[in-house]
């Protein structure tokens, strides 16, 4: 396994114990004074007669994702850390880890009051060390929070990137293989194609065909779960996207549509950017016919600016990779 592949499996796994396979919920705004009830009902968190106890309960709890123990064992500022806003990508998470935990696992203590939980035949670090107080062994959860949003953002957006450069592939294929027979050929407008039409990047396909350029990529997301019967989340490894049908000025070159005849035929890009901003990701995408991928921090609005994105358009804020 290369060190990339090996660290994009491991920021998967061991983030898992902390990530359910919940649906990610839209934040609502609050009253102070609501605020401060709930902080005050708040439970607090279980501690332990031994480290070894705490790791085996987080590991049953993960395990059947009880989300409610999960929240007792890690505490209430866990919950943030488990609603990245990718509910397929969370539940593979959280079973990669148990399969590694099972694996090889061992606490490797740091002193008498911090022990660390290793797991896999490489011995990767859980990011949230166990510590001792006076009222036992607990899971020191704020400790391991930046390390938990590394991981996770990192791998997503790893995972963001090569697609990004996959939709550029499946464009040139979409084009060469012309699916539907177009006397003036196009690139699609559509990531999947409208029922019984091949308009879009995956469409279904009979045996001796061949596949649809999106076609192993999307069977290997349907593997994943996303698509599954009961799944409502529409993000993609953390990320949603968009194919956009026009560039701008800063864009080389400069500012023109890709439609015409009501075919995509001057070019293509693509944006993607975070389902929960500083959660499943940081950084929005964006690449074009170019096959470059460029990349900027929207901010705290994130998903506000990036829907209001209709051309692809790097100025100089937006860094190249």
């Amino acid at each position: 396994m290369s060190a990339i592949s090996n660290m994009r499996f491991f920021s998967g796994a061991l983030l898992a114990l902390v990530v359910l396979g919940l649906p990610a919920q839209a934040a609502e705004p609050a009253q102070k004074s609501a605020a401060a009830k709930q902080k005050a009902a708040a439970p607090k968190q279980l501690a332990y007669a031994s480290p070894e106890a705490a790791v085996q309960a987080l590991i049953a709890a993960a395990k059947v994702a009880d989300g409610k123990a999960m929240i007792a064992i890690l505490g209430p500022g866990a919950k943030p850390l488990i609603e990245s806003g990718d509910a397929v990508s969370d539940k593979e998470r959280r079973t990669r880890f148990v399969a590694s935990y099972e694996e090889a696992n061992k606490l490797e203590r740091s002193d008498d009051a911090k022990v660390i939980l290793t797991t896999g035949k490489d011995a990767w670090p859980f990011p949230i060390p166990l510590v001792k107080d006076a009222a036992g062994w607990r899971f020191d959860t704020a400790a391991g929070k930046a390390e938990i949003l590394n991981r996770r953002i990192g791998s997503n957006e790893l995972s963001t990137i090569q697609s990004m450069l996959a939709y550029v592939d499946a464009q040139r294929d979409y084009y060469r293989l012309n699916p539907q027979k177009d006397k003036l050929q196009g690139y699609a407008q559509k990531l999947v194609s409208s029922k019984g039409k091949r308009d879009g990047l995956y469409y279904p396909t009979k045996a001796g065909e061949p596949l649809s350029p999106l076609g192993p990529r999307f069977d290997a997301a349907k593997a994943e779960g996303y698509g599954g019967a009961g799944v409502k989340t529409t993000a993609y490894h953390g990320y949603h996207y968009r194919i956009l049908k026009g560039q701008g000025a800063d864009a080389p070159g400069g500012a023109y549509d890709y439609l015409a005849q009501g075919k995509m035929i001057g070019g293509f890009a693509l944006i993607a950017w975070p389902a929960t901003y500083r959660n499943s990701g940081v950084m929005t995408f964006m690449v074009n016919h170019d096959g470059v991928v460029f990349e900027k921090d929207l901010g705290l609005n994130t998903a506000s600016v990036a829907g209001k994105i209709t051309r692809f358009n790097p100025d100089a804020t937006w860094n190249k990779l």
